[in-house]
This record gives structure tokens, sequence and C-alpha cells, in this order.
């Protein structure tokens, strides 16, 4: 018997043999895969004719990518631009006649509208969704901020008129219980959730040396 010689390049022979559709999931993601499940509070098991909760997790979930949040907003007339409080300009304050809505411009922030008594999990519940079953490491959570386009100007002025407000896909990090304020990275062009140097963001950020 002769010696068996692997070719070098392997993998590559191993790409060409594919012969159809696969269900391996070939999207790369920063994000793991439970964190993308909605909660669903039945059964595990139901009757028979009824549907399982492991269907119905998928229902939702499909159904939930249909949604886009900034179409829902501008469905009801409201422009996500508009949500963010800026800075009075005085020079250009618009008349009573030119608007039927009050001139007053919008000068309180979201948080004080904000109600979590309907949400569906807790912000501790919503950050462990990063944690894979045997990893250490917690990965970031998907989610959508409303965000200045503009990363410099946007940490100098929040409020400032030059600035456009956009709902944007970022990887939720951290939660700061005290402030009620999530830590929110955005996505690169691929969808990624990296730091400068192109590595993935783990446990929040914070590195071995703090």
């Amino acid at each position: 018997v002769t010696t068996f010689k692997m070719p070098e390049d392997f993998g590559s022979v191993l790409d060409k043999q594919v012969i159809g559709p696969t269900t391996e999931n070939l999207i790369k993601s920063d994000f793991p895969v439970q964190s993308f499940k909605p909660k669903v509070q039945i059964a595990f098991q139901g009757l028979p004719g009824q549907c399982s909760q492991k269907m119905e997790i998928e229902r939702r979930r499909r159904r939930y990518l249909t949604f886009d949040i900034a179409q829902l907003l501008a469905n009801k007339g409201i422009d996500s631009n508009q949500l963010m409080p800026r800075h009075h300009d005085l020079d250009n304050m618009p008349t009573i006649e030119e608007k039927k809505d009050p001139v007053f411009p919008i000068y309180l922030p979201l948080k004080i509208f904000d109600n979590d008594e309907y949400d569906c999990r807790t912000p501790e519940e919503w950050i462990s969704l990063g944690l894979e079953p045997g990893s250490r490491d917690r990965k970031p959570v998907p989610g959508k901020a409303l965000l200045p386009t503009d990363d410099v100007l946007g940490h100098e002025d929040p409020k400032s008129q030059k600035l456009i407000y956009k709902w944007i896909d970022v990887g939720v990090l951290d939660y700061d219980k005290e402030t009620e304020l999530y830590l929110v990275h955005k996505t690169d062009k691929n969808g990624l959730v990296r730091d400068e140097e192109g590595r993935p963001i783990l446990n929040g950020g914070i590195t071995p040396e703090g």
C-alpha cells in the first residue's frame, strides 16, 4: 500500500464538490443564533393539531424580520429624524400660518415616554441572549438604535441642527442599571460588530486589561 498524500489545498477541493443546496448557515455573523428568537410563552408540547412552541417561535421570527421600525413610524406620519430634541433656532422659527401643528420645537427626550410594562424581556434577559452554551464570552445582541449619521458631531453635540438621525443596525454590548441606558456599537457594512482592529467585540467591550 502506498502512502496517501493529502493535497495542500484540500479545503478548496471540498468547496468545489458542492452538489446541491445545503441547510448550513453560510452567513457570517457576530450575533448568536438564539438572539434572533422571539420569546414565546406557550407549552413546549401541545395537543395534536395545536401549534408547537418550536413552530410558533419560527413563525414569529420570520414575521418580525419583515418589520421595519422606520417604515412603521413613517406609516403613522412620524419622521424619525424629528424625534431627537435639537437646539432652538430662533431665527428660523416657523409661523402659525406655515404649519398647522404647534410651532413649539421638540424639547423632551424620548426617555420620558419610555414604558417597559409590556416588554417581553428585562434588560438583563436581553443582554444574556449573547451567551452561547459552552462559551464564556458574551457576544453582542442585534438591535436598532436611533443614532446620528455623523459620529464625530454626534458625540460633540447630539442636539446640533446639522445632525441627521436614522435607525441604524447595532450590536447591544451592555446595559447600565443606574442610567437605564444601553451601550451599542454600529455594525459595519457586512453587518458585523468589530473594533478598530477588526476583532469581534465581546463581553461588552471590556478587555482583560480593563
